[in-house]
């Protein structure tokens, strides 16, 4: 994934990727944000897939940071959106990138891995749930996460309680 976003040709399509694959947005989501919904290191979500009128996402400060030299870059105003391409275009183009690297991707898989990532070095379920993924059940983040492994088990173990 590392490889996939740093190889990313335009700062656009460089965004697109990190807002999913590093804040877990959703592809919808991504696409929705306009230039006012960005609030330093924090996206305000409207009209979110939860029902709820707004959530908020986090970004890092790298990814703010480039998130605000785009938006000047593109010289865009409050009111325009950041990403103004529909959903199928941003489907081509995650597959298409995906391709490159002879990897078979999808939108969503950048979210998958946003969670899978967090978890793996430690994050805890609840923010991975809450926060990241912002889902209402953790049992829905954990069927993101998948099975954990034995290997993972054994080193998760010698973290917890040292070698």
């Amino acid at each position: 994934m590392e490889e996939l976003i740093y190889n990313t040709q335009t700062l656009r399509d460089r965004l697109i990727l990190e807002l999913q694959a590093r804040c877990g947005l959703r592809i919808g989501e991504a696409l929705k944000i306009k230039v006012s919904d960005v609030v330093e290191w924090k996206l305000v979500l409207n009209e979110p897939k939860s029902g709820k009128e707004l959530e908020v996402a986090f970004m890092p400060e790298q990814i703010a940071k480039r998130l605000h030299d785009y938006i000047q870059q593109e010289d865009l105003t409050p009111g325009d959106r950041l990403f103004p391409i529909c959903y199928s275009t941003a489907r081509a183009l995650i597959k298409q990138l995906g391709g490159r690297l002879n990897v078979v991707l999808t939108p969503h898989d950048l979210r998958r891995y946003s969670a899978t990532y967090a978890s793996r070095n430690g994050v805890p379920l609840e923010i991975v749930s809450k926060v990241i993924l912002r889902h209402q059940d953790l049992k829905t983040t954990q069927a993101y996460l998948g099975r954990v492994t034995e290997s993972e088990a054994i080193r998760w173990m010698d973290v917890l309680h040292g070698r």
